[in-house]
C-alpha cells in the first residue's frame, strides 16, 4: 500500500468517525426511534443522500457503533490481561463502567437500542455480536486468571461471563433521578463481585 493510499484511507475513517459521533449525538437528543435518517444527516452537516453512501439504514450505523465500541473495548480488555491481578482489574473497570454510565446519555441511548433490537433482527444480531465479542473476552480473562485452559474457562465460565454481561448492562441502564438507583447499583456491584469470587476462588485453589 502506498503513502497516499494510506494517507486516504485514513482520511476515510476521520470522516466516517466523525459521522458516527453525529449520529449517536442525533440519537441522544431525540433518541433512537425518534431521529429520522433525516435528522441524522442534518447532524452530520450532510445531505440526506450523501449520508446513504455512508449508511443506507440505522441497522448499519448500529452496526458501525459497535464495531468502534469493540475496537474500544479490545484495548481496555488488553489492558486489563497485562495487569499483575487481571481479576482486580476487571472489578475497578466494571464499577467504573456502571457508575460513569448512570451519569450519562450513553446508558439510555444503548437502552433504546437493546429495545430495537428486540423488534429489528439485523439490530438484534448486531447487538448480539457485541455480547458474544465481550463473552469472549471474558472467558480469556478468566483463564488467564485461573491458569485454565481457554477450553476449560469456556465450559466452566461462559454462564458466568453472561450473567456478567446482563448485569452490567442492567447496572449501567440505572438513571440518577429515581431515589432506589444507588442502592440497584449497589446490588448489581455486589452480585458482579459476588460472581467474580466465584471465579477466583478457582484461582485460589489452583
Amino acid at each position: 500500500m502506498t503513502q497516499n493510499q494510506e494517507k486516504t484511507i485514513s482520511l476515510v475513517d476521520q470522516r466516517v468517525a466523525g459521522i458516527l459521533a453525529s449520529a449517536r449525538a442525533a440519537f441522544v437528543e431525540k433518541g433512537f426511534d425518534g431521529a429520522s435518517m433525516q435528522d441524522v444527516a442534518r447532524k452530520a452537516d450532510m445531505s440526506v443522500g450523501n449520508f446513504y453512501r455512508y449508511f443506507p439504514s440505522k441497522a448499519a450505523i448500529v452496526e458501525a457503533l459497535i464495531m468502534a465500541d469493540i475496537a474500544e473495548m479490545e484495548q481496555d480488555f488488553a489492558a486489563i490481561l497485562e495487569h499483575a491481578d487481571p481479576l482486580l482489574a476487571l472489578r475497578s473497570a466494571i464499577a467504573q463502567r456502571i457508575t460513569s454510565a448512570c451519569c450519562n446519555n450513553d446508558s439510555q441511548l444503548w437502552a433504546e437500542i437493546d429495545a430495537a433490537a428486540q423488534r429489528k433482527p439485523e439490530i438484534g444480531m448486531a447487538c448480539a455480536r457485541m455480547e458474544d465479542a465481550i463473552v469472549a473476552h471474558l472467558t480469556t480473562l478468566f483463564a488467564r486468571a485461573t491458569g485454565q485452559s481457554l477450553s476449560a474457562a469456556k465450559q466452566l465460565w461462559t454462564a458466568h461471563a453472561r450473567f456478567l454481561v446482563i448485569l452490567v448492562k442492567a447496572g449501567s441502564s440505572q438513571g440518577r433521578d429515581l431515589p432506589e438507583t444507588d442502592d440497584v447499583t449497589r446490588l448489581v456491584l455486589r452480585n458482579i463481585n459476588l460472581t467474580l469470587d466465584e471465579i477466583s476462588m478457582t484461582a485460589q485453589k489452583g
